[in-house]
Formats: C-alpha cells, sequence, structure tokens
C-alpha cells in the first residue's frame, strides 16, 4: 500500500463518500445482542470481553497505591539542584568535608532597632539565638560563626608581639555584659576587622552563619522543610519591637518553597474544577465529566504510590508533575468521550459505542502518549538530578495513562454512557455546524485554510511571526537574571531578608570559591601562596567582585604585624621561615581557610549579585588562571560555593538546552512518521511546534525569565503536550484522504469529530494553569504564563497551520488506493473505515 500523500488534486466527487454528519461512521447498533464480540482485534477482545475483571484489578490498584502515596514525602535537596557528574562540581564534591566553612549554609542577621549591637539586652538575646541554632539537627556545629563563637577572633601588634583572643569578652552568655565589657566588645569588634561581614556596616545588627550537614548523624538526608521550620520557630520565638531576624540561605529558600506547596495544591484543585465545568459546559453530561475529571485524578494517584515505592520523593519542582499528568490525562479523556458520545447521539448502544471509540482512537491515542514518554525522558540527559527525576516520573505518568484513559475509561464509559439528551444536542449541533450556522462558521472558517489564497496567507504570517520571535530569541539568557532568589516574589519575606543583607553587610551571600589543591602539608610554601594572591588579584579586577578572603591575604596581615605593623612588610616573604611566621596564627584565627592537613585552601570571591552574565565572566577568569598557572604539585579547582556551582549549573543548562530540543524534535519525528507513514505529515505535524517553541523562546526574553533548572523543561513539557492535537487532527484527516475524501471535506470532518475536543482541551488547559500566575512561587508562576502560551499556541498552530501546509504538502490521493488488507465493517463503505483508525488497537 503506497502510504504516501499524492500531490496531485483529488477529485471532487469521490466514490463511496460518507454523509457529513460523522466522519468514521460506524454501524449504527441501537442494542448490544446485535454486536459480535468476536470482532475488532485481540486488545479490544481482552478488554471489552473481561470489563469486570479490568475494573477489579484497576480498584485493587488503585487501593494499594493510594496508601503508598499517603507515605510520599515532601523535601528539597542541595545535591540534587547540581550537575554532579560535572567536573567542576567534582571537584567540590570530592572536597566538600574540607570546605564545611563555605558550602551550604544559612546566614541569620539579627537586627537590633532601637540602637547598636552595643547593648547587653540585645546581646543577651543573640546568645539564646545562637544557642537555639547550634542545637537544631542538621547544623553543623564546628563551623558556626557568630559574635558569641570563640573561633570568632581578634588579633593586634603590640610592642611584645601578636595578641588576640575571642571577640567576646570572657563571660557567661547567661550573664549581661557590664559597660566595661561592652565598650571592650566594640573594641575588639573593631580589631577582629569583621565589621561588614559578621556585624553590619551600620553596627546595628550581626550574623550568624550556619553550615549546614548534607546528612544527619543517623544517616537521613537533613529534611529542609523542617529545618526551616524550625528557623522560623526561632524567629517567631525571639523577635520583638527591639530585636528583627532576616534569614537567608539554600535550607530556608527550599523551605519557603516547601511550605508554599500547600498554595500550590490550592491551585492544582482549581485547575481541576476549572477543567471540570468547562467541559461539563461544553458536554452537558455531568456524570461523564465527572467520571473523566476523577479518571484524571486517579492517574495521579496510581503515579504518587509509585513514586513513594520506587523512593522518590515530591520537591518543589517535581511538584508540578501531578498537573501535567492530570492536563494529558484529561486531553486523551475528552477525545474519547466525544467519540463515544457522537455515537450514543446517532443510536448507537454506550456498549457498542466505547468499542467503536476504542477502535478509531487508541492507536492516535497510544501514539501521542508514546511521544510524550519520548519526549519527556529526553529530559534525561540533562545532568541535574532534580531534572531526570522529573522527567523519570512525568514519563511513568504518561505510562501510567495508557492504563487509566485508553483502556480504564472506554470500559467505564461502556456501562455508565453519557446523557442521551446530551448526545442528541451533540449530533444535533454538529449538523447546525456542517450548515455553517453559530460556531460552524468557525469551523468552516477554519476550513478555508485548505484553499489556496488562505493557506498562503496563514503560512507567510507564520513565517514571518516565526522570523521574528527567532531573532527576539537569539537575546535568550541562562541563568538567573534578577537579583535575590527569582524562585521567590521579589517582596517575598525571603527577598525582603536578602536585601537587607545586601545592603548592610559589605559581603554578599553570593559566594565564588576556587579550591588550591596541593600535596598534604604543601598550602604554606611560599610559591603556593605567591599564586593563590595572583588568583586574587585577578578575580579582584572584575567589578562584581566585592572583595577576595584567601590564606594569603591573612597571612600578609600577620607579616606585617610581626614587624610592628610596619607597612612595607604588608606582603607576602618569599622567606619560608618568615611565612610560617604568618600562616600560623592565620589559620589559628581562620580554620575554614585551610583544612587540618594543609592541602585544601580555597581563594573565596564574594560577588554583588549571581546573575548569569557575572557568573559566566567569574568563571571564565578562574579557568584562564589554572589554566595557565597549573603545576604538578599546585592545582586551582573551580568551583565551589553558592556562586561557582550556580555557574557550573548554568553551563550545564546551555549545553543541555539545544541538545534536548534537537533529540526531542527528532525523537517526535521518527514517532510521527511511524503513525502517519509520510514524511509530509510529519513536517505539517511539526512545524506549528516548532515556531511555538521558538515563539515560547521569544516570550521568555520579553518578560526576562532567563533558561535555568526551573524553566528548562517547560518546552519540552508544552512539546510533548502539544504534539497530541497534530496526532488526533491528522489521523482523522489522512485516514478520509487516504479513503478517497479529498483535503478540505477531510480536514472539516477532523474537526467536527476530533478537532472541538483539541479546541476545548487547549482552552480547559489555559484556563487551568493560568491561576499559576498568582502563586507565591515566582518560578510556577513563570512556568504557568509560559504553558499557557504554548497551550494556547499549539492549539491555534494546530487549526491554523495544519489545513494550511497540508494544502501544499497532503492535497490528498485518489479515490481506490485504500489497502485490500483493511476491508470494511459489513454495512459500511470503505470510507466509512479509515484504514488508519480500523487498525488503531493492533
Amino acid at each position: 500500500m503506497n502510504t504516501e500523500p499524492m500531490l496531485h488534486p483529488t477529485p471532487h466527487t469521490p466514490p463511496h463518500t460518507p454523509p457529513p454528519e460523522m466522519p468514521d461512521a460506524m454501524p449504527v447498533v441501537p442494542s448490544r445482542r446485535d454486536f459480535d464480540t468476536r470482532s475488532g482485534n485481540w486488545l479490544e477482545r481482552l478488554v471489552f470481553n473481561h470489563r469486570l475483571w479490568v475494573m477489579l484489578a484497576c480498584a485493587l490498584v488503585s487501593l494499594w497505591l493510594g496508601a503508598e502515596a499517603t507515605k510520599l514525602q515532601v523535601n528539597a535537596s542541595f545535591e540534587k539542584m547540581i550537575p554532579q557528574s560535572h567536573p567542576y562540581i567534582r571537584n567540590y564534591l570530592d572536597n566538600r568535608k574540607d570546605l564545611a566553612g563555605i558550602s551550604n549554609a544559612v546566614r541569620v542577621v539579627v537586627e537590633h532597632t532601637e540602637g547598636e549591637i552595643y547593648d547587653a539586652a540585645y546581646l543577651a538575646t543573640l546568645a539564646q539565638i545562637n544557642d537555639a541554632l547550634f542545637l537544631l539537627p542538621g547544623t553543623e556545629r564546628a563551623w558556626m560563626k557568630s559574635l558569641w563563637t570563640p573561633v570568632v577572633r581578634w588579633t593586634e601588634v603590640t610592642e611584645e608581639g601578636l595578641q588576640g583572643g575571642p571577640v567576646m569578652p570572657d563571660v557567661s552568655s547567661a550573664q549581661k555584659l557590664s559597660p566595661e565589657q561592652l565598650a571592650q566588645l566594640r573594641l575588639n569588634v573593631g580589631r577582629a576587622g569583621i565589621v561588614g561581614s559578621l556585624v553590619g556596616n551600620d553596627q546595628r545588627s550581626s550574623m550568624i552563619i550556619v553550615p549546614l550537614m548534607d546528612r544527619l548523624e543517623d544517616g537521613r538526608p537533613l529534611d529542609y522543610g523542617a529545618y526551616a521550620r524550625a528557623l522560623d520557630s526561632v524567629r517567631e520565638r525571639f523577635e520583638s519591637r527591639s530585636i528583627r531576624i532576616r534569614i537567608n540561605g539554600f535550607a530556608k529558600l527550599a523551605g519557603d518553597l516547601i511550605q508554599g506547596l500547600s498554595q500550590v495544591m490550592g491551585f492544582f484543585a482549581a485547575a481541576a474544577a476549572i477543567a471540570a465545568l468547562i467541559i461539563g459546559l461544553h458536554t452537558r453530561c455531568w456524570r461523564s465529566t465527572l467520571l473523566l475529571v476523577a479518571s484524571s485524578l486517579l492517574g495521579v494517584l496510581w503515579l504518587l504510590g509509585l513514586m513513594h515505592i520506587f523512593g522518590f520523593v515530591l520537591d518543589p519542582y517535581s511538584i508540578l508533575v501531578p498537573f501535567l499528568i492530570f492536563s494529558i490525562g484529561l486531553s486523551h479523556g475528552a477525545q474519547k468521550m466525544n467519540g463515544i458520545m457522537q455515537d450514543i447521539g446517532r443510536g448507537t448502544h454506550k456498549y457498542v459505542a466505547a468499542r467503536y471509540t476504542f477502535r478509531r482512537l487508541f492507536l492516535a491515542g497510544l501514539t501521542a502518549l508514546l511521544t510524550n514518554v519520548v519526549g519527556f525522558g529526553v529530559l534525561m540527559i540533562i545532568d541535574i538530578p532534580v531534572i531526570r527525576e522529573l522527567a523519570l516520573t512525568t514519563s511513568l505518568g504518561v505510562c501510567i495513562l495508557i492504563f487509566t484513559k485508553l483502556l480504564l475509561v472506554p470500559v467505564l464509559l461502556s456501562y455508565l454512557g453519557v446523557s442521551p439528551a446530551a448526545a442528541r444536542r451533540s449530533v444535533r449541533e454538529d449538523t447546525v455546524e456542517t450548515r455553517g450556522s453559530g460556531i460552524g462558521r468557525l469551523w468552516n472558517g477554519l476550513g478555508r485554510f485548505t484553499e489556496p489564497q488562505a493557506a498562503r496567507a496563514a503560512v507567510i504570517v507564520a513565517a514571518l511571526l516565526g522570523t521574528g520571535a527567532l531573532a527576539i530569541s537569539l537575546n535568550l539568557q541562562v541563568g538567573d537574571l534578577d537579583a535575590g532568589a527569582p524562585e521567590l516574589r521579589p517582596d517575598s519575606r525571603y527577598n525582603r531578608d536578602n536585601g537587607y543583607v545586601t545592603a548592610h553587610y559589605g559581603l554578599s551571600s553570593d559566594l565564588f570559591a576556587v579550591i588550591v589543591k596541593t600535596p598534604p602539608g604543601g598550602c604554606d610554601k611560599a610559591a603556593v601562596l605567591l599564586e593563590s594572591d595572583r588568583l586574587g588579584w585577578a578575580l579582584r579586577q572584575d567589578p562584581a567582585v566585592q572583595d577576595v578572603i584567601s590564606l594569603p591575604e591573612v597571612v600578609r596581615r600577620y607579616t606585617a604585624g610581626g614587624f610592628e605593623g610596619a607597612p612595607k612588610w604588608m606582603t607576602l616573604p618569599r622567606n619560608q621561615t618568615l611565612v610560617n611566621q604568618g600562616v600560623r596564627p592565620a589559620l589559628l584565627n581562620n580554620p575554614e581557610l585551610s583544612n587540618q592537613g594543609c592541602a585544601i585552601t580555597p581563594v573565596i570571591a564574594y560577588l554583588a549579585d549571581h546573575k548569569a552574565e557575572t557568573l559566566q565572566r567569574v568563571l571564565g577568569i578562574a579557568e584562564r588562571f589554572a589554566a595557565q598557572h597549573d603545576s604538578a604539585g599546585l592545582q586551582f579547582l573551580p568551583a565551589a560555593g553558592s556562586a561557582g556551582i550556580e555557574a557550573v549549573t548554568n553551563i550545564v543548562v546551555r549545553q543541555a538546552n539545544r541538545t534536548m530540543l534537537v533529540l526531542l524534535y527528532g525523537a517526535v519525528a521518527l514517532l510521527c512518521f511511524i503513525t502517519f507513514r509520510s514524511w509530509r505529515a510529519v513536517v505539517v505535524a511539526l512545524v506549528p511546534l516548532l515556531i511555538t517553541s521558538v515563539m515560547c523562546e521569544a516570550l521568555m526574553v520579553l518578560l526576562g525569565i532567563g533558561v535555568k533548572v526551573a524553566t528548562l523543561p517547560v518546552i519540552a513539557l508544552g512539546v510533548g503536550v502539544g504534539v497530541d492535537y497534530a496526532l488526533y487532527l491528522l489521523s482523522v484527516q489522512l485516514a478520509q484522504q487516504r479513503a478517497g475524501v479529498p483535503l478540505g471535506l477531510a480536514y472539516r470532518r477532523a474537526l467536527q469529530f476530533t478537532g472541538k475536543v483539541v479546541a476545548l482541551v487547549g482552552l480547559t488547559l489555559a484556563a487551568g494553569v493560568i491561576t499559576w500566575a498568582w502563586s507565591p512561587i515566582k518560578f510556577q508562576a513563570d512556568m504557568g504564563i509560559l504553558l499557557v502560551f504554548m497551550f494556547l499556541w499549539n492549539m491555534a498552530g494546530a487549526l491554523v497551520l495544519i489545513p494550511a501546509l497540508s494544502h501544499f504538502l497532503l492535497r490528498g490521493q485518489p479515490a481506490g488506493t485504500t489497502d485490500s488488507r483493511h476491508d470494511k465493517l459489513p454495512g459500511t463503505t470503505p470510507a466509512l473505515n479509515p484504514p488508519i483508525l480500523e487498525k488503531s488497537a493492533c
């Protein structure tokens, strides 16, 4: 059988043209007794001849997975957010035990609203806060720093040599400091040089730096949600009129995102309600609408249960997966319900109607779901665990829909059916629409895009839109484009706290660290210190670098201190004996600048922001320096610190973005070709998706949204859902054309049978997702806006560009070319049983 559509026109009056009321009418079977249950392929017979067993099996699975779903935990992970196999991240992971002072940490700023920090009552409260944070499970206590920790020390040069001690005078935290001790504390803070780091520039606040463990003492991963709640508890306990507490750091950010998930679930419920309302108003059959929504929620329940069984957790990124599964399931379920309603409205028994719809749409639905699986599976190439888990769980959820939508929904509707009045109304509306009245004018208007003039206009407009969007999308950036935490709203508590820290402290929380690695005991060698100092100087040349802290910087000060503070000795001596005199007190007072074996020392740059452009520049400086100065006994290894890890993550996202799109469209094209058996049909299906993807990237540029971990999957998800529209429309259209129907009539019948549901589902999904725009989680709001855009444009592109492109590529083929293997059903004509639909359950 030649399946390639021909380019010459089809005769205007092909033989055996079916009546306009139904594009692929089956014989009307008013009673189940009149239907041969042995008809259909093996899968249809297996499912429908054993309906009770199918429903019982699904009920048992639902009970089991429902119980498992109740055990699913909500958490976040710092490690899952980073590309763990990247060489730079391996540098950090291999040495993170020696970098606890600059790794994952929380910064708690305690502000005295009524004056400076040199107040006995304020310092007593600060001590209590310090103790409360010290005792929290998950705190890396040895590296904690505040005015009350003994590792924060002062040093001065006297005529007797270097002298120093803890910044806090020798007093118990339970006691109040005397005026003399307060004066001593003020002096010690100045001598320690911690104004701008641990003490605010205006000296009205002080900071507690709380490094975190990756795992607790019992081996369990740190629960960021619980830790963030503990931080909030400390805040509520100690805040008062004179004390205000501000917190930033990944643990607090993750906790705020997890806390916002309760509202996310509210948006999920709103989306489900909106979807049920729109579909119910369209069909006027509430029982089948509720069944459709319930079966979509059943797929979500199965997914949540399997996620727990496979050891996954819900995090702020995968929380969107249940809604996507609900949306995809709703789309396929609406197509099944529409087909059954069409048959019942023409007098067919509900059981027979369910089997007819199964025959017509199983292949198109299966191909669409498999395309979704492949589309989401392509995200697995991205070397970021949180995205890989999102891809895996989404693909798993789509596989579940094969059972709950393609098999279970037709079985349930074979029992429940649809409202006879609603079914008859649907048929009457179709008849009226065919005559061009009411909304029928819209469908007839879309049908005109198969004609030369309208087709050319649509293709030209699409080409102009795509070209303009492509020009704008070239400015798409990778990474964060705004200050603060872009995952949250600018006016969120977290971003207000972060803004206060940035404004009142000389050093930000965006740390970029380069690991200097030597053989054990080699970090204090004069040559190593000199090279590390040169790296610090190179980093300082970037305008975004606020300051650089490293072992050579501290050694330089102590060296000068050993020579009565003479400015000419503010240098790194070449004599190793003099170097040792500066290194010993430097490491004693700053243990975070080296590990115990003196083999790992970080060079830490404090950045003004973590915008993508800033991170790219600073990482480039470190890379060029390492390439020029690495030697056998000395290595400069990027990158550690929050900004360093984010810089590497941006690299991985940039590399994966285009690769993901190429593989995604390649996989979708292959599956479409297997389904349609026509390269022209593949082009017709993919061009609207490509234009929508490019326009989505242009929209991201206009809205100031960068490509990052949160937004990278959006385009893949939009393509995975959007391809369903083309598959359903083209399946019916090509089947009609191959049966000898001219293109214009074939497309109108495709609109009548599946096009209305395509438009309905597109509008329904967009109406549900638009509620995300009010989410407190900004990246969810961004994803909502982008998904609404892709849902609507994929729908519009499918309804307008498919007929227009079909005019140039799929003019149809003459009648009589159908394969003899696809014989008609008894009592019907070949055109009434299109071959691509008749073998749909193969």
